[in-house]
């Protein structure tokens, strides 16, 4: 047979067609996702999204001024004049082994570049680390399987993209190796060999929550698999100490991030850990000391802790004795928390998750993982069965049901669907070819070789669809797009430099002392490539601030002001998105629509509290004249409304909003640079200056006039 070929002999070791066979698949695996994931970098090789910049500034901190200086960092240009506790704040792990590998492996680049590669480089090898996991549960076949699925996977192709230098991609990375240390530990023959896997599932645990907070998701399906485990296992007296020993490591070791143990240890995180060993220990020691009916007293204790533990948490929810998580992990848990917070449902990434998402993102993985659980749950009715062993086969359809679960709330977390329906899906692929390669468990006897041509044909088919259509939505199609700060986060499919000629302007023209006011999806790039201190930023460390910059935005110019004046802010900028249209008049008209702060105002309205009414039409995105004309935004925003027309006849024109019509805009600076007026504008964009047909990415900063004088 093909897995008994020995190629050659290392020791005892024998090298074996098989193994050729599977570094073959995993270099396979490494390199499409590799390559998919650098497609960004054909717009350009910039750091991609908001929080990247500041991970980046905060790892340079480290390589200039090394590690202990970083736990003693306030970063004064993050939520001026309050600044920031960096590595009570900040996902520390994150930046120590960034620097730490920067060290290493370096060289002679530069900082920012290698940043840029970090992301692509650890999500690749995390298709490794899927293979070693589904490997432990399953066996090689469904861990190659499994590789292959995660390298073309568009939820983790979307979170980590070349440049994508923030929590997913080394979050996933370490809590992928923990849960293989846990599982392979607890499956381990060698109490030795047990030990140090264990302690170290419970190091990558703590590693992978301080990389991303995110990951106390993969704490819900441990916490209930341990619950599990009494009635799965056999051997009680070897989990009865591996659980825990797994479970005080990481709370031991949590103890030394500041961010992880108060948000983590001391909150429901760390119960969802605690309770479930102490659950484990309690159950072994009962049905050790009941001589009989020892499952149903077993099961009567668990019953006991599934109405006490909901009932501490209702009490919790008015006492607090358990320090709640943020409003966006208790989101997750409880979808109908989903509209209670503007600030929170303002984030792209926090979007509920649609059906038709859902759909794109897994397509037939989902038909695969509904035929392997099918298939699985049966395949446990067969004695005799080596494939995949009872908790194995718990733990994976824990992981999947919970996954799809905390993901239909926030588009961000269908990574962890992704990976609960990719081992799923893996196990489903592995279990029929087994069926249809290999004996069949009732007969003994292969089955028809007339079937297995069209079988291998009907999956690599159903397998390869996805990768080639919806034709716009294929994980190439999905991965190709340009990093935010060439494109500003608009709609827009394209490479520019506005934002940053922008952010070199501020760094080169403007006071070292000098704070800058925008909306808070821009302060990582004002501190990090402008080097000025900014309001807000992306952290949401103190949300009050947010609230206020958006009040002072929708405020009177003079009451703006005051309010500018009061937060010490010198400089205001604003992001305004659009398209110029190809008419042939000697006056430009301009769409405004595409992502920039135009787009924003509804959000900067519910934050602040106002009425959306008193500021925009019916359609619920054109501004009122009130916005235009009285609020310091619409003034700020160098544009007048000229009417409405219908796209689809632009002869039929409205100076009033029409339903199904859009807005028509020109140029209208109404705070010039040498004017009197609160504002001064000091700089706008290239792509605003020199009226180019098509995309509009007008970047405008003004100067706060400190010589003005208010009427009221």
């Amino acid at each position: 047979m093909l897995s008994s070929t020995k190629l050659l002999s290392v020791g005892t070791f024998d090298f074996k067609l098989n193994h050729l066979l599977v570094i073959g698949v995993l270099i396979l695996s490494f390199s499409i996702s590799f390559l998919l994931r650098s497609q960004p970098a054909d717009f350009g090789f910039e750091l991609n999204e908001f929080d990247p910049f500041f991970n980046y500034r905060a790892t340079q901190y480290i390589v200039d001024n090394g590690i202990s200086d970083y736990f003693e960092w306030r970063d004064n240009l993050s939520w001026y004049p309050f600044g920031r506790d960096v590595s009570k704040t900040s996902q520390v792990i994150l930046h120590l082994t960034a620097a730490s590998t920067y060290w290493i492996f370096g060289g002679g680049m530069n900082l920012y570049d290698f940043t840029i590669l970090f992301p692509v480089i650890f999500a690749s090898l995390s298709v490794i680390l899927i293979f070693a996991l589904v490997r432990v549960i399953g066996g090689t076949t469904a861990g190659l399987f499994a590789s292959i699925l995660f390298s073309v996977s568009i939820p983790l192709l979307i979170r980590s993209p070349i440049g994508w230098f923030k929590s997913e991609p080394l979050g996933i990375f370490f809590s992928l190796l923990a849960v293989y240390s846990l599982l392979s530990g607890i499956n381990s023959q060698n109490k030795k060999i047990a030990i140090l896997k264990l302690v170290s599932a419970g190091i990558f645990t703590t590693f992978s929550l301080s990389a991303w907070g995110g990951n106390q998701f993969f704490i819900i399906p441990i916490g209930i698999f341990f619950l599990t485990l009494p009635f799965l296992r056999t051997d009680h007296k070897f989990i009865v100490w591996t659980i825990p020993l797994y479970t005080v490591t990481t709370i031991i070791v949590s103890l030394g991030f500041e961010r992880v143990s108060s948000n983590f240890i001391f909150g429901l995180g760390g119960v969802s850990l605690i309770v479930p060993a102490l659950f484990l220990i309690s159950c072994v020691f009962i049905q050790n000391k009941s001589s009989k009916n020892k499952t149903r007293n077993g099961l009567l204790l668990l019953l006991a802790l599934l109405i006490i533990a909901p009932t501490i948490l209702l009490i919790n929810s008015d006492s607090q004795f358990l320090p709640l998580p943020s409003h966006r992990y208790l989101n997750a848990l409880n979808p109908f928390l989903t509209t209670t917070n503007p600030l929170v449902d303002s984030v792209s990434e926090h979007a509920t998750t649609t059906l038709k998402q859902s759909f794109l993102f897994h397509s037939v993985l989902m038909i695969f993982s509904g035929i392997g659980i099918w298939l699985l749950i049966k395949n446990l009715q067969i004695k005799n069965s080596s494939f995949i062993k009872n908790d194995m086969l718990s733990f994976s359809l824990i992981l999947g049901f919970v996954g799809v679960y905390v993901s239909s709330t926030f588009v961000r977390l269908e990574v962890f669907a992704s990976i609960g329906i990719i081992i799923l899906a893996s196990l489903g692929l592995t279990f029929l070819v087994r069926e249809f390669f290999q004996n069949d468990y009732h007969s003994k006897k292969p089955l028809s070789k007339i079937l297995q041509i069209p079988f291998v044909i009907g999956i690599i088919i159903l397998l390869t669809v996805p990768m080639v259509y919806p034709i716009n939505s294929t994980p190439s199609s999905v991965s190709s797009m340009p990093p935010t700060i060439m494109n500003g986060g608009t709609s827009f499919h394209l490479a520019t430099n506005d934002w940053l000629d922008a952010l070199d302007w501020i760094k080169e023209n403007t006071p070292k002392d000098a704070v800058i006011a925008s909306w808070w999806d821009y302060g990582y790039w004002i501190s990090t490539m402008g080097e000025r201190a900014s309001l807000a930023d992306n952290s949401t460390i103190h949300t009050h601030i947010i609230e206020n910059i958006a009040k002072m935005l929708l405020n009177s110019p003079d009451i703006a002001w005051y309010n500018l004046n009061e937060m010490q802010a010198d400089y205001v900028l604003i992001f305004v998105s659009g398209e110029k249209l190809n008419i042939d008049t000697p006056e430009s008209y301009y769409i405004l629509s595409g992502g920039g702060d135009e787009s924003k105002k509804q959000w900067f309205m519910k934050i602040a509290g106002y009425d959306l009414s008193k500021y925009l039409e019916a359609d619920g995105i054109s501004g009122t004249d009130y916005f235009w004309n009285e609020t310091l935004l619409g003034k700020m925003t160098p544009f007048s409304l000229l009417g409405y027309v219908n796209p689809n006849n632009p002869n039929q024109q409205s100076s009033t909003l029409v339903s199904g019509m859009i807005g028509i805009y020109k140029k209208d600076i109404k705070f010039p640079a040498d004017g009197d007026e609160p504002l001064r504008l000091v700089y706008a964009s290239s792509s605003f200056t020199e009226e180019k047909v098509g995309p509009m990415l007008g970047i405008f900063i003004y100067e706060v006039n400190k010589d003005f004088k208010p009427l009221s």
